[in-house]
């Protein structure tokens, strides 16, 4: 298995690594954290140049339903300064995309990324911030790739669900697993599309 392209390499895209979601106590933590960050920082050295990171950082407006959604969660209205939506995995020179949303696809992250460029997600939660990024992005034409064991749900139960509602949309969305992500050096042999 290869990672799809078309006319551009891909993009790795960690999806919200951050304390409020490593923490054990924090009502958002999702199991499995620390294996995904190892997994995640070894695919980090395989985009060399080529990775950007995501944070959910909320709208202290609470907006719409958010509002409703903050009184279920009602540890988690920190303020956008708050040290629980810190990145985990340093970002070095990467990008740094913040939003108050689920998904993280939009005209910043397309910007970032640029024009026609696949997209490898992993991160936290694969039922919730990974989903939303996968889906609203493949909407847009993107090709993308998820990396099951370098993402992490609520619960693996729920991890998998996720993965299997995703595994729907192929070839939109391809899902795999790390070991099946090229490195650098294996660029030239990238299938494409």
């Amino acid at each position: 298995m290869t990672v799809p392209s078309r006319t551009a390499d891909p993009w790795l895209v960690v999806i919200d690594m951050q304390t409020a979601f490593a923490e054990p106590d924090s009502a958002w933590a999702a199991p499995g954290y620390d294996s995904v960050a190892s997994r995640i920082l070894g695919l980090v050295t395989r985009f060399p140049g080529r990775v950007v990171y995501t944070r959910f950082v909320p709208d202290p407006a609470e907006p719409g339903s958010w509002a409703g959604y903050y009184d279920r969660w009602s540890t988690m209205r920190l303020p956008p300064s708050s040290s629980a939506w810190d990145l985990t995995i340093p970002s070095g020179e990467s990008p740094v995309v913040s939003l108050p949303t689920f998904s993280k696809w939009g005209p910043q992250l397309a910007a970032t990324v640029g024009p026609d460029a696949p997209l490898v997600l992993c991160g936290v939660a694969t039922d919730c911030c990974v989903l939303a990024t996968a889906l609203a992005a493949a909407d847009s034409g993107r090709s993308v790739t998820v990396v099951r064991d370098a993402c992490a749900g609520v619960s693996q139960r729920h991890h998998d669900e996720a993965l299997s509602l995703l595994d729907l949309l192929a070839p939109m969305v391809t899902v795999v697993a790390a070991a099946d992500i090229p490195g650098p050096q294996d660029a030239d042999r990238r299938t494409v599309a």
